[in-house]
């Protein structure tokens, strides 16, 4: 009994620390990372700003998703620093994501527009593309908490093997 109670201690230990990982490496990635959501129609847009240094980040990238998505009716567009349209896009599916150059420094607005007078919420953001160093964060947190999960089925196996046999 001894052996399942510390399989299941350190299996619900490695629960705890890959969701204290999951949870550190969500705000480590969406560092940076401007969102905002709100419900948008013909004459309502959704316009995010972002501060970008193009010395820190030559990369960008924005999403949205959209909830009862509808075809043809949304548009996102990019502004730069100086309001010059860098990236358009027209959303052909329920969420998006996509990259831009930042060139030079300064504030970029996210604007998501729609041709339908219905209101349809819209959740969205922009922010540099987070580098791999950052995303393998939440790789590694993932495998912890399976490992813990597997742990603690295993645990649970070992106790109810134990039980029958005694």
């Amino acid at each position: 009994m001894q052996k399942s109670g510390t399989i299941i201690v350190v299996s619900g230990t490695l629960i705890a620390v890959g969701l204290v990982l999951l949870v550190l490496g969500n705000q480590i990635i969406l560092e940076g990372v401007s969102q905002g959501n709100e419900k948008i129609s013909l004459d309502q847009t959704l316009t995010i700003l972002a501060d970008f240094d193009s010395q820190d980040t030559s990369i960008g990238v924005f999403a949205v998703q959209i909830m009862k998505f509808k075809d043809n009716t949304f548009s996102a567009k990019v502004l730069d620093s100086s309001d010059i349209e860098i990236i358009s896009q027209p959303i052909d599916e329920e969420s998006i994501e996509k990259e831009f150059d930042v060139l030079e420094t300064g504030t970029y607005k996210l604007i998501v527009e729609s041709t339908s007078n219905e209101e349809i919420l819209v959740f969205a953001a922009i922010g540099p593309l987070p580098d791999t160093g950052k995303k393998s964060l939440g790789f590694i947190s993932m495998y912890v908490l399976v490992i813990g999960m597997a742990g603690l089925v295993i645990g649970a196996i070992y106790v109810i093997k134990n039980r029958k046999s005694v």
